[in-house]
């Protein structure tokens, strides 16, 4: 069972997490000299990701990736690894080595095959923080996407997949969830009552089809809730 920590307000909740993350980090370093971590893209992480570069560590042994892209150039708004670049990859983290999740084409599939290879190289992944959608989504796994099956299958090879899913304007490539379940520690970052809602009804027994957060819920490793209204 997750452990959910509850915090009197986000800037606490930002600074708790970071901290929690660059000793993971640190303790990686420590054992084995690299370590890699995925973070969520969109807004509300922002300010964790922002405290974070700001810890002590040998960030150029450190691998960063998303744990998901929408499928846009870097010079659009909606680009994760834009406002990754804002925020974590400063400070301290600026000699942090980022792995792509884009490539310019026409499609994901177009740029799949060399994404893929870059980002196996750096895995398994140390630590990954996750985010949640109010449809109880993940990463880019969301519910009645085109290829929820195969990104929810533990058993699959695929490590990167392209996503398309009702609602979200652009295509997505995602890491599947049997990459980010053997992480060696996983967070989840929650805020709002609408997230908080949506997350009791993830932990409730159901298919991970309907809610695919469950699939990372009842991960064999730590997974750590970090929630505030």
């Amino acid at each position: 069972m997750p452990d959910i920590l509850q915090y009197p307000d986000r800037d606490t909740l930002m600074e708790n997490i970071a901290e929690d993350v660059a000793t993971q980090l640190s303790d990686a370093l420590d054992a084995r000299g690299v370590a890699t971590l995925a973070v969520p893209g969109g807004t509300t992480p922002a300010p964790f990701l922002e405290h974070l570069s700001k810890a002590d560590l040998d960030w150029s042994n450190v691998r960063v990736m998303l744990t998901d892209e929408r499928f846009v150039p870097e010079t659009s708004d909606r680009s994760n690894t834009r406002l990754l670049r804002g925020t974590l990859l400063q400070n301290n983290a600026a000699s942090a080595q980022l792995v792509p999740f884009y490539r310019e084409a026409e499609t994901p599939e177009e740029v799949l095959e060399s994404l893929t290879e870059a980002i196996t190289a750096a895995l398994p992944l140390d630590v990954c923080v996750l985010g949640m959608g109010a449809d109880m989504h993940t990463a880019s796994l969301f519910p009645e996407a085109d290829r929820l099956e195969e990104g929810l299958d533990l058993n699959g090879t695929a490590v990167l997949l392209p996503m398309r899913a009702p609602g979200a304007p652009e295509p997505r490539l995602t890491l599947t969830a049997s990459v980010l379940r053997s992480a060696r520690n996983i967070h989840i970052l929650i805020t709002g009552p609408e997230k908080k809602a949506a997350l009791e009804v993830a932990l409730t027994e159901g298919p991970a089809s309907d809610a695919p957060i469950r699939v990372v819920l009842d991960a064999l490793t730590q997974v750590d809730i970090h929630y505030a209204d």
